[in-house]
């Protein structure tokens, strides 16, 4: 089963809430499905983005449900719908790179980013999913300050991220699965070779 099978098994198995079959018919009609996860990192490559949302959602589920405290709907929707803020984002050509072993020029994938809303990573994420469904609380937080402190307010001094990471357990759950599935089960996937 390809990835965008599994995620819209995932989706539509755990999330029910009013709006969930609008967003996911959005989601459709938007490069959501065949888009990069980042332009040279992890899953730079077809599909990188439903892969990496898929990834997350797994390492999340394995590693940080606790069924006496955690929902599977929040789970769903934090760990498959974080990085909606992608769709739309990259902008696909390519560029030559000398061949080492051969030493002629091949054309290879390139993926640069065209963000027509600039608003935030995190914040665009739950911009974006609450014009379709109403997210609680732990579910804007977690999904705000997925990126930890590689977000843009972390870096530049906010301490939001820690307020937010101490009363939400589930904002740090994302933020570690999300992290695991970059770094550690991701590596490998980028198609774009980067210097």
């Amino acid at each position: 089963m390809g990835y965008k099978e599994q995620f819209e098994e995932i989706y539509s198995s755990k999330i029910k809430r009013n709006g969930a079959a609008e967003l996911l018919a959005w989601l459709n009609s938007t490069d959501f499905f065949t888009a990069p996860a980042s332009t040279k990192f992890h899953c730079a490559c077809l599909g990188g983005l439903v892969q990496h949302s898929v990834n997350v959602y797994r390492v999340m589920r394995e590693k940080h449900f606790d069924p006496k405290t955690d929902s599977e709907e929040s789970f769903a929707i934090c760990a498959l719908l974080h990085d909606v803020c992608r769709a739309q984002f990259y902008k696909k050509g390519s560029r030559n790179v000398k061949n080492e072993e051969t030493g002629a020029w091949e054309k290879r994938p390139f993926y640069s980013i065209d963000d027509r809303y600039p608003y935030g990573h995190g914040e665009k994420s739950v911009f974006l999913i609450e014009r379709f469904v109403r997210l609680k609380t732990s579910e804007a937080i977690a999904i705000r300050w997925h990126m930890g402190g590689f977000d843009d307010s972390a870096k530049g001094g906010s301490f939001a991220i820690s307020q937010a990471y101490e009363k939400y357990p589930i904002a740090v759950k994302l933020h570690l699965s999300d992290l695991e599935s970059t770094y550690l089960r991701e590596k490998g996937t980028s198609m774009v070779h980067h210097r």
